[in-house]
């Protein structure tokens, strides 16, 4: 195709084929035609994007990016707020005090069907390293700090939105637009009302980044918890007078050590011991030590199996002298495939291949890092599918993050085709 038709755009030359006697159906023009036109104004989106920095923490950053966000999707016609999530957060070790906001942006139509297109808009990146990686073409890739994780989830819904706007296109009842700013700290702040939005809604499109070597949906994501052990013991002289210590360390290698089996490869449940600290001084009896772990699950209901069994097997200890304190936070929850999201995907990989002439996967089989997929669909029967976004690599990288910018057509052509089939009934989305 690309041989073919070598100055033309990707969706362009599909349709040129489907006049030339190719073997899949025309896409619809009018969606191509729009999708080629947007690309170069999603890449301007993307510098736009890419040139705030927007780190979790960074409070200022994400408050100039949630300004330009909110702007747009106001300028595209939707109705929109600027939500503090920081009252409702879900207080975790880690979670800062002020959380930044939420852009929501809704759109009315004339139809019935509910849709939420979510993504977020903070990166893992502190203050000062954009000047390592700074936005820029070379290729088919654009770089960027945060360009794959998410910054192009936000630009691609952003360009959905108009190429929807520019075809007057008002079938589904409303489109929601969903951009939080604490992704990246496992969505303490925005996960409640994440949930709440997934279960108002007839369908969850997600719009975190395709993989470059596996271009494919994803249907399952791992649940994320952690485990933080504290002993506080006492402190003595090593050498004159360690009998009257309270050896913290020693207690803390016994909690690990009767605890490093919970792992279970037949559900997937996996628990992992992976930083430790304790002691002041080599002489000194150390009187602290705390240890974390990291614990996976596929299945919701594994969260309850493996909290149990660690605070049960906590209650042995070693050293009764000592203070054991156990937390157990529930990051994130595992987003499981669904019959409802099975029967979308393959919607979304008919339209790949019969109007694009392209493969698209869809993996039932959780990968990776958990995403804000899995908080929409807590309480829903309804479809909810990740990585509508670009085709990236490199996230949490520092000088390597960049999409392939050959995505961009296609993937605006399938968000924008699947709104439309969503909203007129055409596309499975249950009742």
């Amino acid at each position: 195709m690309k041989n073919r038709f070598p100055q033309r755009g990707f969706l362009l030359a599909a349709v040129c084929a489907a006049f030339v006697g190719s073997a899949f159906a025309a896409p619809d023009a009018n969606v191509a035609a729009l999708a080629a036109k947007e690309k170069p104004a999603l890449l301007d989106t993307l510098k736009e994007l890419v040139s705030i920095e927007s780190g979790s923490r960074d409070l200022d950053g994400l408050e100039k990016i949630s300004d330009l966000i909110a702007a747009k999707f106001k300028a595209l016609g939707g109705e929109v707020e600027l939500i503090d999530p920081s009252a409702e957060a879900y207080r975790m070790e880690d979670t800062p005090e002020k959380i930044g906001r939420v852009v929501r942006a809704t759109f009315k139509g004339t139809g019935k069907k509910k849709i939420l297109l979510i993504a977020h808009m903070d990166t893992v990146y502190t203050v000062g390293m954009i000047n390592r990686q700074p936005f820029r073409i070379d290729g088919d890739k654009a770089y960027g700090l945060g360009i794959a994780d998410d910054k192009q989830g936000v630009a691609v819904i952003t360009h959905i939105v108009s190429m929807l706007q520019a075809m007057k296109f008002k079938d589904y009842g409303t489109l929601t637009v969903l951009i939080n700013g604490d992704e990246e700290i496992s969505s303490p702040g925005a996960r409640a009302l994440i949930t709440r939005m997934g279960g108002e809604h007839d369908a969850v499109l997600s719009f975190e980044g395709a993989y470059v070597k596996e271009d494919k949906l994803s249907l399952a994501t791992a649940g994320i918890a952690s485990v933080t052990l504290n002993v506080t013991g006492k402190a003595s002289h090593a050498g004159s007078a360690p009998e009257l210590g309270v050896n913290a360390l020693y207690e803390l290698s016994h909690q690990i050590l009767q605890m490093r089996d919970l792992s279970d490869p037949a559900t997937g449940l996996k628990m992992n011991w992976t930083i430790s600290k304790s002691g002041s001084n080599r002489n000194v009896i150390p009187a602290s030590a705390t240890a974390g772990a990291d614990v996976r699950v596929l299945k919701v209901s594994d969260y309850d199996r493996i909290e149990q069994q660690v605070n049960e097997r906590v209650k042995k200890q070693l050293i009764p002298e000592a203070k054991v304190e156990l937390k157990f936070e529930r990051r994130r929850p595992p987003l499981e495939a669904t019959d409802a999201s099975r029967a979308l995907a393959r919607h979304a990989q008919q339209i790949y291949k019969d109007e694009l002439g392209l493969p698209l996967g869809a993996d039932d089989k959780a990968a990776g890092g958990g995403t804000d997929a899995a908080f929409a669909a807590l309480k829903t029967k309804a479809p909810v599918i990740e990585r509508f976004g670009l085709q990236g690599f490199g996230a949490h990288s520092a000088d390597a993050e960049y999409v392939l910018i050959n995505s961009i057509e296609p993937r605006l052509y399938l968000g924008t085709r699947m709104v439309m089939d969503i909203a007129r009934g055409k596309a499975p989305v249950g009742n």
